[in-house]
């Protein structure tokens, strides 16, 4: 396994500037998620650390070795498309070991890593079938034993999973953890579910308009964005607008058309004035019901439109002129009528401060 350093890393095409001084560094066999909205940078970030674009300026280094220019087949990188790319005319072994007769590895020794990579993806027993007659989830598994055969140095998904169906997509993304653990192969993955990388990515970072704006444990990133758009990006979340009225521990206090609410500050070296406007994030989830006010980070209202899902209810509750979105797990419909008074609070901690 090894690390991935990306320093200082700039791309253009023309005047458009699609990665902008890029640096940080992936650790040895972690699965590190690249998310952001289309055209943030992810897909061409990882077409560098392929080798298909060469950037303008800043280095690329697997541990110690600069690999910023060398060509792609010289980077002995595996990769995973979106698209399957395999050959519908040859078998699954032969689609397999391809990578291995292209490095002119003897027959014997195709033999027996085509086996264990087949063998690792749990797909043995299908070796002698025709793509064709595979599932998609089949094909993506042999795709990434064709990846795995080669015994790449790290491991490159782009967006693997998305023409599969949600009960596949469930399914292959365990297996890709479990494998990449299993080799312990450093992994980068582009994908657009925000579901995806919360629910198997070690870090991920999030980036906007070619510049990094959050890089974490998914934990971290979800409930403690930087950004309204980290906020916005990751997950769901309700924005109140507001304006600082006191200091609090770790935070402020802020007073918003709703209520006063005390949260936290997570962005580093930023202590909000009073009187400074601000921005506050609380997730649809951190919201409780109850039927009696508290002091703070407490907000009376309705409860308009809801939609239950059996194990959550999701509410749109009218709190002034501000609709909020809350999610009730284990949820009583009987006992939320809409014409009963209600209060949502929030703890301090599950409101994050932002600047506006």
């Amino acid at each position: 396994m090894i690390s991935i350093t990306i320093d200082n890393l700039v791309k253009k095409f023309g005047d458009n500037i699609a990665l902008n001084g890029l640096t940080f560094r992936i650790e040895p066999g972690e699965l590190f998620f690249l998310l952001g909205p289309s055209g943030c940078g992810k897909t061409t970030l990882l077409r560098n650390i392929a080798g298909f674009y060469i950037p303008e300026s800043g280095r690329i280094l697997f541990d110690a070795d600069d690999v910023t220019r060398l060509p792609p087949h010289k980077r002995n990188t595996g990769m995973m498309f979106q698209s399957y790319a395999l050959w519908p005319h040859m078998t699954v072994a032969q689609n397999v070991g391809f990578g291995l007769v292209e490095r002119k590895v003897s027959k014997p020794e195709i033999e027996r890593r085509v086996g264990e990579a087949l063998e690792s993806v749990r797909m043995q027993s299908y070796a002698s079938r025709k793509i064709a007659q595979l599932s998609g989830g089949q094909q993506q598994r042999v795709a990434l034993a064709r990846a795995l055969v080669i015994r790449p140095r790290c491991l490159l998904l782009d967006e693997p999973l998305s023409n599969l169906d949600a009960k596949l997509r469930l399914e292959m993304r365990t297996e890709i953890r479990r494998v990449c653990k299993e080799f312990g192969l450093t992994a980068i993955y582009v994908t657009h579910d925000q579901k995806e990388a919360l629910s198997i990515s070690d870090r991920m970072a999030i980036l906007e308009s070619g510049h990094i704006a959050q890089i974490g444990d998914p934990e971290t990133v979800y409930r403690r964005p930087l950004t309204r758009v980290v906020a916005d990006f990751i997950g769901e979340t309700n924005f109140i607008a507001g304006t600082v009225v006191g200091a609090a521990p770790g935070g402020a206090v802020v007073e918003t058309p709703i209520g006063v609410f005390e949260g936290v500050i997570t962005e580093s070296g930023w202590t909000p004035s009073a009187g400074e406007a601000v921005t506050l994030s609380i997730r649809p989830e951190a919201w409780k019901l109850v039927t009696s006010a508290v002091s703070k980070n407490c907000a009376p209202g309705r409860i308009g439109e809801s939609i239950y899902l059996g194990e959550v209810a999701q509410y749109q509750f009218q709190a002034g002129d501000q609709a909020l979105k809350i999610f009730e797990l284990n949820p009583h419909l009987s006992q939320r009528r809409a014409d009963v008074p209600l209060f949502a609070t929030a703890t301090a901690d599950d409101v994050v401060i932002l600047r506006r």
